[in-house]
Formats: structure tokens, C-alpha cells, sequence
């Protein structure tokens, strides 16, 4: 199976941003061969804090994702939180994600799973990737052709997570593809005073080992400047080394 890349911001910020990272993607889709689908957030509704920012909303956020997809060529992958997103949301990007927070919510999967659109579900922080099989077979079973399955990783304690790899095997078992979450996977969450720390320093390590345990996709967080970035920040990789990291992959 050929193997997927998901990259791009944690959520839209500017317009600015979002053309310099598609450049970026684009060439190296052209560089390698491969298919990068980009990702950003129109809402981020799941900040630690009221005060944090959560980008531009629905509408217009869902256009400058299209003037991605019009300027530079490139396949979107946008999340959704409520049941009623996804079919704007479904009109504009191919891949609809649903939040590892809420990838038991019913009405969502059944919801995303009607678009047509491939539906990947990220799995929850306190699911076993045995535990996948259910929220796979709602969006099945309410349509979708094609459904995707992400690990990042397990709350451990209070503000930590810990990837247990076997969850990988364990969920392509249920379905043909699986993507680590090589960004997410490294937060500290709530660890930073009101907003979600971590360790960019694990990323491609995470990578690689969930390549040795099977993924056949993995999903990266990008931005130019990481420590400048409005949300996760401290756990996304600099954009800049995202195309040597997935050459180690392929």
C-alpha cells in the first residue's frame, strides 16, 4: 500500500502561513514522489484555555483551505467537532478527521461518514486500539468507503502520554490504514500553564518506530517558526525538516 503523509499547521492562522507551508508541501510532493495530503484547523474547540486561540471559523476558514487546493495542487484534511461541520466541511476537503476527544460521538462519525469523503478517526487518549473496531464500524455502517484509524498515544498520569505500539498492529487489523500521529503523540497535555506542552525533539523517532511496528501513514504538525505558533507550538516539527524525516520513511 502506498504510504500517506498528512502535514500542516495545527490550525489556520493567516493566509501567509498557509501559503508558505503548501509551497514547502508541494515541493516536496514533486521532490519525492509522494502525495502530502495538507492539514490545518478552521476552529480548534478543544483549546486548554477560553483565551487561546481557535482560528477563524467555519466559513472562512474553509475558504482559504480551498485557495490552498486551487494554488498549489494539495489533497485537505480538515477536523470537525460538531455534527452539523461536515458537510460544508465535506464540500471543500477529502479527508474529514475526527478529534481523538470525540471519536466515539455518534452523530459525528455518521454524520462524517455521509460526505462520502474518507473519515479519519483519530483514537482517543483512553482507547486501545482493540477499542478502534466501534467507532470503525459506526462510520462503516453509516457509509464511508474509506476510513482511516490514527494512533497518538494514551494519557499516562496527569499531563503526559505514552505510545503503546502494539496498538498499531492492533488496529490494522481493523482497518487497511493507519496512521501515526508523529506531533500529537509527543504532547505534554495541559502541562504548560494553560496550554498543551511537549517534545518536538521525539518526533521522528516516533516516526520511525511506528514505521517499524507497521503504520502505513503518518501525520505531522508544521509550521516555519514552531515557538511562535498560536496552538502546539512546543510539539510541532520545524517545517524545514519535514522533508529529510520523510525520506527516512520511505
Amino acid at each position: 500500500m502506498e504510504m500517506k503523509f498528512i502535514a500542516g499547521p495545527c490550525v489556520i492562522e493567516s493566509a501567509e502561513l498557509l501559503d508558505r507551508v503548501a509551497e514547502r508541501l508541494a515541493a516536496i510532493n514533486r521532490s519525492l514522489g509522494t502525495d502530502i495530503v495538507f492539514k490545518a484547523s478552521f476552529d480548534k474547540a478543544n483549546r486548554t484555555s477560553i483565551r487561546s486561540f481557535r482560528g477563524p471559523g467555519l466559513e472562512k476558514g474553509l475558504q482559504m483551505l480551498a485557495d490552498v487546493r486551487a494554488k498549489w495542487g494539495l489533497k485537505l484534511l480538515t477536523d470537525i467537532h460538531e455534527a452539523w461541520q461536515a458537510a460544508p466541511a465535506g464540500e471543500v476537503v477529502d479527508v474529514i478527521q475526527i478529534p481523538a476527544f470525540l471519536c466515539r460521538q455518534t452523530d459525528l462519525l455518521v454524520a462524517a461518514a455521509r460526505t462520502g469523503k474518507t473519515v479519519n478517526i483519530k483514537k482517543a487518549q483512553f482507547l486501545s486500539g482493540a477499542d478502534m473496531r466501534f467507532p470503525y464500524e459506526k462510520a462503516a455502517e453509516a457509509g464511508a468507503a474509506d476510513i482511516w484509524l490514527t494512533e497518538r498515544g494514551n494519557i499516562y498520569g496527569y499531563n503526559n502520554l505514552v505510545v503503546d505500539f502494539r496498538n498499531i498492529p492492533d488496529m490494522l487489523r481493523i482497518a487497511p490504514t493507519v496512521v501515526m500521529d508523529c506531533t500529537h503523540s509527543v504532547q505534554r497535555p495541559g502541562a504548560a500553564g494553560g496550554k498543551t506542552g511537549g517534545d518536538r525533539e521525539f518526533v521522528p523517532a516516533m516516526a520511525r518506530a511506528a514505521r517499524a511496528f507497521g503504520a502505513n501513514g503518518f501525520f505531522f504538525e508544521v509550521h516555519p517558526d514552531p515557538d511562535r505558533a498560536l496552538s502546539d507550538g512546543p510539539n510541532m516539527l520545524r517545517l524545514d525538516e519535514l522533508e529529510n524525516l520523510i525520506k527516512t520513511l520511505l
